[in-house]
């Protein structure tokens, strides 16, 4: 007999010091932003889809080849790419350099994972090869966080002009 287990990691204690960021949900919010994660572990992307997918905020493609992460970025059109640094073959480095080098997705903000540092490195303010990074194991308010951070500006005119209203002669 084959039991599912689901594992909620979003808070449910008003108290626990986490709160939805103001952008997710909000007005002028059209449709679900893409994240696209790049881990060798595919038992860690999956996780991290349904988690984020979860929200209903977010639609997640999960890649576990690093050769396979630019071609998959080009395909989907992330917003924001999640990249582990350390995997075989390619490692993080290397996949962020070429997703940077394509004029096609220079606006996806890139965010390493790593269980190469540890927390208080990863609040620390540093970067790793210009991007930020999260310790892993990350919980899921905390990258939730960090990927609103890291959304590309939805358009000021786009909310702007659904706000205007005609100005009617006095």
């Amino acid at each position: 007999m084959n039991k599912v287990i689901e594992a909620d990691f979003l808070p449910r204690e008003t108290n626990a010091g986490f709160s939805w960021p103001s952008s997710i949900g909000g007005f002028g919010m059209k449709e679900k932003r893409r994240i696209l994660v790049v881990d060798d572990d595919a038992d860690t992307t999956h996780l991290v889809k349904v988690l984020l997918e979860r929200t209903g905020h977010y639609l997640v493609h999960e890649e576990n080849d690093a050769a396979k992460a630019h071609q998959s970025a080009r395909n989907f059109s992330p917003d924001v790419i999640l990249v582990d640094i350390l995997m075989p073959g390619m490692d993080g480095a290397e996949v962020a350099a070429q997703i940077q080098g394509d004029p096609e997705l220079q606006n996806a903000a890139i965010i390493f994972l790593t269980a190469l540092v540890t927390r208080m490195e990863a609040k620390a303010g540093l970067q790793i090869e210009g991007h930020s990074f999260l310790a892993k194991p990350v919980s899921i308010p905390e990258l939730i966080s960090a990927i609103e951070k890291h959304l590309p500006a939805r358009a000021v005119s786009e909310r702007s002009l659904s706000n205007e209203r005609p100005l009617s002669n006095p």
